[in-house]
């Protein structure tokens, strides 16, 4: 094994050795970037702060000074490695469970255990297997846990270029996949940015929206999104919302499943992604009547598991106020109509309400 410490290293070669590597690990695309993110990505995201789009993810505003300077996250960093993983589930019946108003839909992404785990260590064993013939080498991994702003970072590396829904799309690989970075104080060669834009004149995603919550191409108002109102959202979910969020209790995909460059989307090999608890093809009814000591067990290791028992019910509460009016969806509202949580109780009436507007409260 070469060893790069010498005077006179071998970046690319080093280089084409991360990318091998990184394919052995399980991801399916790597590129390098400058860690800088460009001045027309930090104009963007002031501007999406200043017209309040973050909606009450305060540590969006908090931490921007970080986000648009990734030299700060880790000391000595010049190169990012940015390493995508696909996620999309094989034979998972996607549209169908849309078009099934009685079942659940989860967001593809989270039917299997969290990832936030599973590529940061696959990240950090890549960090170290650099580590092993670049003993000079520091790095730190990053996966959704720290304020980097992946998809800018993703763009500059060449994995893809923003869609109109904010995410990066891949021309082989559409856009369900997950992002991870590898802050490196090496001086790799860098990949080139992908400048194309292939949307063209598509807005797709921005009409199939529920919510409507792609206010113009590039620029989503999270306060709308059902993916924040469902997972990152504490409190009530607005009145207005509610009907137009179907049966999306955790998560949304119709962005991504409306867009034409997901036909050439790639299935997981990974198990850990594969659908767990039969969160694929599951009635609401029987979702929002598991207890807590369930719930606690079946979302071990998921990422519905961040959401808490207390807005699983409030999402599923919805979910059956828009689904039709069948003895297990009423018998499952009434048997939480006195569930001791504000939240759940104000959720579970709107429900109700649905299905018998005329009704006294």
């Amino acid at each position: 094994m070469s060893n790069y410490s010498s005077e006179s290293p071998d970046y690319q070669k080093l280089a084409d050795d991360i990318r091998l590597w990184a394919r052995h690990l399980g991801f399916q695309h790597v590129g390098i970037t400058e860690a800088r993110i460009p001045e027309r990505d930090k104009k963007q995201f002031q501007q999406w702060l200043d017209q309040g789009l973050h909606g009450d993810l305060a540590y969006m505003e908090r931490y921007k000074e970080l986000r648009c300077h990734p030299e700060k996250l880790h000391e000595g960093v010049i190169r990012v490695i940015s390493a995508r993983m696909d996620y999309l589930p094989a034979e998972t019946e996607t549209i169908k469970i849309l078009n099934e108003p009685e079942k659940a839909y989860v967001s593809r992404y989270a039917l299997g255990r969290d990832y936030h785990k599973l590529i940061r260590k696959r990240l950090t064993q890549l960090g170290k297997k650099i580590e092993a013939v670049a003993p000079n080498h520091g790095y730190r991994a990053f996966v959704d846990s720290a304020p980097v702003m992946e998809r800018p970072l993703a763009q500059q590396a060449g994995l893809g270029w923003m869609g109109k829904h904010s995410l990066i799309i891949n021309r082989k690989a559409g856009s369900f996949f997950f992002l991870g970075e590898l802050f490196t104080n090496l001086p790799l060669p860098t990949d080139e940015p992908y400048e194309k834009n292939h949307c063209g004149r598509c807005t797709a995603c921005m009409d199939i929206c529920p919510t409507q919550a792609i206010v113009e191409p590039y620029k989503v108002d999270t306060r709308k999104c059902i993916s924040y109102l469902t997972i990152e959202n504490s409190g009530p979910i607005p009145e207005e919302l509610r009907s137009k969020m179907g049966n999306r209790i955790f998560g949304c995909d119709d962005c991504q499943l409306t867009c034409p460059w997901n036909r050439f989307a790639r299935h997981t090999q990974e198990t850990d992604f594969q659908p767990r608890h039969h969160l694929d093809n599951s009635d609401l009814a029987d979702l929002f009547l598991w207890t807590e000591e369930e719930f606690l067990e079946r979302t071990a290791g998921s990422p519905i598991r961040r959401a808490g028992f207390e807005c699983w019910l409030r999402n599923l509460a919805v979910g059956l106020g828009n689904a039709p009016t069948t003895d297990k969806v009423m018998s499952a509202l009434h048997q939480r109509q006195n569930y001791p949580s504000e939240l759940v109780k104000e959720h579970v009436a709107w429900a109700l309400k649905q299905h018998h507007p005329n009704a006294q409260d």
